[in-house]
Parts: C-alpha cells; sequence; structure tokens
C-alpha cells in the first residue's frame, strides 16, 4: 500500500504516537431504539466528542481556531498526515467493537473515510468501509460509479456543510480501491436521522454526523448482505450552530 497510495498503515501508527495525549479517546454508544429501526447492530463512534466538535475543524469553526491559535487550514486533500491522522478512528473502533461487521462513514474531501479504509484492509479486510455522502454533493458514488476522479461541478447545497468538498487526488486511489461502496441520501434523510440522533441518544450531532446514520436507515442500504449485522458509524462532529435553530432565535435571556 505504501507504493500506491499517498499513506500508509505504518503512517497511521505514526499519527496515533504523535496525537495520543491531543485527542479525546472517543466513546462509542449504542441505542436499542437505534438498532430496532435499523434491523441491525448499531455502534456509534462519537468524534463529536473532539475537543473541537470533531476530529477535524469543520469549515464554519475553522476560520476562528485559526484567528486563535494562529495557525493554518490543511484540507485532507492535500495533506497525508491528516488523512493518516483520521485513520486512527479505525484503531480505536477495531478496539471497542471487536466483532465489528462494517464501518459506516461521512465523505466530503475523503480524508476520514481514506485513513479509515486504509487502517481497516490492513488489519481486518473482511471487515466492509462504506461512505456515505448527500446526494447533492455525490462527487464519491459518481467517481466510483464512473471509475475516474468526478469532482462536483458546482458548489453543493446540502445542510451537511461539512461534506461540502470533493474527494481529491490524495484521497480517491484509497476509496477507489478499498472503500467497498457509497450510499447517497437525500436532505430529508440526513434531517431525519440528525433528529433521531437527538432526540433518542440525546447527542448534539451536526447534519453531516447524520449522514451515515441515514445511509444505514436508506432503502439503499436493505441490499447489504445481513450477515453484515455489527456496523459501526463515525459520528463525523458536533459544530451545530444553535443560532441557526429558530427557536433559540426566539429565546430571550433571563434576567439576572
Amino acid at each position: 500500500m505504501c507504493a500506491q497510495y499517498c499513506i500508509s498503515f505504518a503512517d497511521v501508527e505514526k499519527a496515533h504516537l504523535n496525537i495520543q495525549d491531543s485527542v479525546h479517546l472517543t466513546p462509542v454508544l449504542t441505542s436499542s431504539i437505534l438498532n430496532q429501526i435499523a434491523g441491525r447492530n448499531l455502534f456509534f463512534k462519537c468524534e463529536l466528542f473532539q475537543k473541537t466538535g470533531s476530529f477535524k475543524s469543520r469549515e464554519n469553526v475553522a476560520q476562528r481556531i485559526i484567528q486563535e491559535t494562529e495557525g493554518i487550514l490543511v484540507h485532507p486533500n492535500q495533506e497525508p498526515a491528516v488523512i493518516a491522522g483520521q485513520g486512527t478512528i479505525a484503531l480505536e473502533v477495531l478496539n471497542q467493537v471487536p466483532l465489528v461487521d462494517a464501518l459506516v462513514v461521512p465523505v466530503g474531501g475523503g480524508g476520514m473515510v481514506a485513513g479509515i479504509a486504509i487502517t481497516i484492509k490492513t488489519l481486518k479486510p473482511s471487515v466492509k468501509v462504506y461512505a456515505a455522502e448527500p446526494s447533492n454533493a455525490d462527487d464519491c458514488y459518481q467517481s466510483k460509479l464512473k471509475g475516474e476522479l468526478t469532482p462536483n461541478l458546482h458548489p453543493p447545497e446540502t445542510i451537511a456543510d461539512g461534506v461540502k468538498s470533493s474527494i481529491g487526488l490524495n484521497t480517491w486511489p484509497i476509496i477507489r480501491d478499498l472503500v467497498d461502496d457509497v450510499f447517497t441520501v437525500t436532505e430529508d434523510e440526513i434531517k431525519y436521522a440528525t433528529q433521531l440522533v437527538w432526540e433518542r441518544m440525546k447527542l448534539l450531532i451536526e447534519p453531516t454526523a447524520g449522514v451515515g446514520l441515514a445511509a444505514v436507515l436508506s432503502q439503499h442500504f436493505q441490499t447489504v448482505s445481513p450477515e453484515v449485522k455489527n456496523i459501526c458509524i463515525v459520528l463525523s462532529g458536533g459544530n451545530v450552530d444553535l443560532t441557526s435553530l429558530s427557536w433559540v432565535k426566539q429565546a430571550e435571556r433571563p434576567a439576572p
């Protein structure tokens, strides 16, 4: 894999050592109600509990963090180290859910699913890796379908703002070879899945994180073999702009 792709599993292992003191070991949570709805055993890897609200900063909070830290914004399409860092999520999942049959990962630039795919296919090739994306931003799906990198022609409009970017030259070869399938979901499916997690799991995920659950609940996912029973869904972030919710806008601060 080292010669074929921009990172190898050794890079993921190195990243794991480098970042283990800087990131949270996030928990894996379950919900019996969501298991019933899905008809499978679901395990939710809670990356929304990371210090920035996700494993990597979403675009809508990145500029604030950059200003505070005087850092620079690095897109996962451009920086293999970021892809390797995201691959460490899979190391944690394999330890936390030993009997996992598949991982479902939201895909935008593709760094997270690419890093996870490198790790999973090295350590446990039988485990499936599925990408999930909005139908309005389906460049990953189109690329897999056509067998060539097919970026979004226009800036996509989707509630899942964390996956508006297209996969790129670094992430595409890994996705092409190691991601088993790509599932697309509608805006209504994303909203429904996000609300399910809010209401049933009491987790304030962002809509991008709802894309993975939406994929598992989709009609297309019913074609996946029933033997793929234990599914880990990466809840990629919790950077919700609360002021965009109408009831928050309408609320007045209580008098002291």
